[in-house]
């Protein structure tokens, strides 16, 4: 039998606000790699010193979002110590790995496959995105002219957000259907083939997509004073290596565990809970 119920293994404020909702409902919970800081009082039933006696201190492993993270938790690792009885947690799991999972009978989730919590984590995003924005330029949301690039479910929650502040937004994107919705919103559209014509018009410039969509040729025609939030993930939307110097550009991962941490880790802890 296992000395412990839930092993929690990395990831940001998120992963680490879970353990006490665990424990709160009497899970016994082994820490590995877990953020912690002096403002956050959180205490695990136990702490492990390596991957292998976490993994084998309990059935249930909690990752988090991205699962893997370089320095603390690699997925070639965490396959040779996993076994038939486990139940993997986490998110934006690599196909691959869960596809060996499938392959090894071992159940595997993706938080980010769950579309209740990728919506809640969306408009902890798009929430901590204005928040970036107004934390970096000394100017009003209301009435600027800002651009969107994305309409997917980041983008769609983004530009209610800065609707909700007057702004006045702009969605630019290459899915005809997305930027039909959009218009049908009442919010002004354009097709990504013409970015380079008008993004010199905007002042606060949203990245939801994830493929470099803001490479050299863009970047000259940014005016100076712009302000570029990146929260695609990956590598982001921009060429950031011809970006320096040039515009003031921001890649924003993670915002939900930043900025909205306990809420996300209730959410996050709920599902896990509700799959046992």
């Amino acid at each position: 039998m296992a000395e412990y119920d839930i092993a929690v293994i990395g990831g940001d404020k998120r992963t680490a606000y879970m353990i006490p909702f665990f424990m709160e409902k009497g899970y016994r919970v082994i820490g590995y790699k877990v953020y912690r800081s002096n403002d956050m009082e959180i205490k695990a039933d136990g702490y492990a010193d390596s991957l292998k006696q976490t993994v084998e201190s309990a059935s249930v492993i909690v990752g988090g979002i991205p699962i893997e993270k370089k320095g603390v938790l690699s997925l070639r690792e965490l396959s040779r110590h996993i076994r038939k009885h486990h139940r993997i947690f986490g998110g934006v799991i690599p196909e691959a790995f869960r596809q060996e999972c499938s392959e090894r009978s071992i159940e595997c989730y993706d938080f980010m496959k769950d579309e209740s919590i990728a919506i809640f984590n969306a408009v902890a995003t798009a929430e901590g995105a204005i928040l970036e924005a107004m934390l970096h330029k000394q100017t009003n949301i209301h009435h600027s002219r800002t651009l969107v690039l994305g309409y997917g479910r980041c983008g769609k929650v983004l530009c209610d957000k800065l609707k909700g502040l007057s702004a006045m937004v702009t969605v630019c994107g290459n899915s005809a259907p997305e930027l039909a919705m959009a218009e049908a919103l009442g919010i002004d559209v354009l097709p990504l083939k013409n970015l380079g014509e008008k993004i010199g018009e905007f002042e606060y410039i949203y990245n939801t997509i994830p493929a470099v969509v803001l490479e050299e040729g863009i970047l000259e025609k940014v005016r100076g004073d712009a302000l570029i939030i990146d929260i695609a993930s990956g590598k982001g939307g921009l060429d950031y290596k011809e970006a320096e110097g040039k515009v003031k550009a921001l890649h924003c991962l993670g915002l939900p565990g930043k900025y909205a941490a306990k809420v996300s880790a209730k959410k996050l802890s709920e599902y896990v809970m509700g799959l046992q």
